[in-house]
């Protein structure tokens, strides 16, 4: 049988002594790198969220840079293409013009030539008209 005698309270005083002992030695310094830790690592997430919060901001900057450049772009592209169309249509009508006034040119030269030829043959009509006379009558007209 167990008797209780003035052992047990040398056994308590001992467990509270222990208890004491490994909580002032073991315990706090191991709670007190575990609240920094966690401290530590609070920060850091904080710290994370901030970079991750500036991060989208910047990419919200740079993609609505790009939008502005690609409109900025697409305008100056527009107005280049249009500055195109106008110097070539420019360019096109003096062809035009100076085609036409050739064209005029060469009907002048063309009217002249024709009107020397016709000339040239009026005056030679009468001797061809002979000749061929002669021939389909075989005989001097």
């Amino acid at each position: 049988m167990i008797q209780i005698d003035g052992s047990v309270g040398i056994q308590i005083i001992n467990f509270l002594f222990l208890i004491w002992a490994l909580n002032t030695v073991l315990y706090k310094p191991i709670r007190n790198i575990i609240r920094k830790r966690k401290e530590k690592i609070d920060g850091l997430a904080h710290s994370i969220e901030t970079f991750e919060k500036e991060a989208l901001e910047k990419d919200a900057a740079f993609s609505s840079g790009i939008k502005e450049a690609r409109n900025k772009g697409m305008k100056e592209k527009d107005a280049m293409l249009a500055e195109a169309a106008a110097k070539e249509k420019e360019i096109i009508e003096r062809i035009n013009q100076r085609a036409r006034e050739e064209l005029a040119a060469l009907r002048g030269k063309i009217e002249k030539d024709a009107q020397a030829v016709r000339a040239s043959l009026e005056k030679e009509v009468d001797a061809y008209a002979a000749a061929i006379a002669q021939k389909m009558l075989g005989r001097l007209v």
